[in-house]
């Protein structure tokens, strides 16, 4: 089922709810949001679809333009915004009112049908399309912060930082690197051990080359410098 629910008025918030629907379906994805005239397919049953998708969304956005306000039909038993609206209250839905445009107001108590009035008291977010980018973002972000399954598939989270690689030795780089019998530990950028047999030679220095000192029962010693 989807997480968030767009609710919304034709000729009022329909731009609105388009524009929200991909941004959202493109962050979140396509089954985590819901809008009905996408959503619901030929022969299903609408008032079931509609009501029972409002009933289990986490997050119901009620989209209010500037003639949502003021339309004859709001707050009526047979108004589907008025419904589903109520429907997702009822089921104690986190439900969002979206002031669509910079002029729309949050609505007042003394506005707003008795059933509704509740409205007027829940936080806003704000859609303009003149901040078309900030207040896309904004919105997803909140829903991401309130729903934890849209925060698990949020596919703007950023992914955890590689493993550094381990960088290679060079002039700059410190490193210690020991063979038990025969090798080497370098130590620093002029600090160097040579082991090679049953014995080992510390040299400090800017060495352009190697400084190796094998020690053996059936040898001498041996000390050789290379330019």
């Amino acid at each position: 089922m989807p997480e968030i629910f767009i609710n919304y008025r034709t000729n009022d918030g329909e731009h609105a709810a388009t524009t929200l629907d991909n941004a959202l379906r493109a962050r979140f994805g396509d089954e985590n949001v819901y809008r009905a005239s996408r959503s619901i397919a030929p022969g299903d049953k609408f008032d079931d679809h509609l009501l029972g998708n409002a009933r289990s969304s986490s997050v119901l956005l009620a989209l209010i333009g500037d003639r949502w306000l003021g339309h004859p039909r709001l707050g009526i038993d047979g108004d589907w915004v008025t419904k589903e609206i109520l429907e997702s209250y009822r089921c104690h839905r986190r439900v969002i009112p979206v002031l669509v445009g910079r002029r729309t107001e949050r609505p007042a108590r003394n506005e707003l049908p008795d059933r509704l009035m509740w409205l007027a008291d829940c936080q806003t977010l704000r859609y303009d399309h003149q901040n078309d980018e900030s207040d896309l973002k904004r919105i997803g972000d909140s829903l991401a912060d309130l729903v934890p399954a849209l925060a698990a598939a949020d596919r703007t989270a950023a992914a955890p930082p590689p493993e550094e690689p381990t960088a290679p030795a060079g002039r700059d780089t410190y490193r210690t690197r020991l063979d038990t019998n025969n090798g080497v530990v370098q130590i620093g950028r002029t600090h160097n051990v040579n082991q090679n047999g049953q014995g080992a030679n510390y040299v400090a220095g800017d060495q352009k080359g190697n400084v190796s000192h094998t020690f053996g029962p059936a040898s001498p010693s041996r000390a050789t410098t290379d330019e």
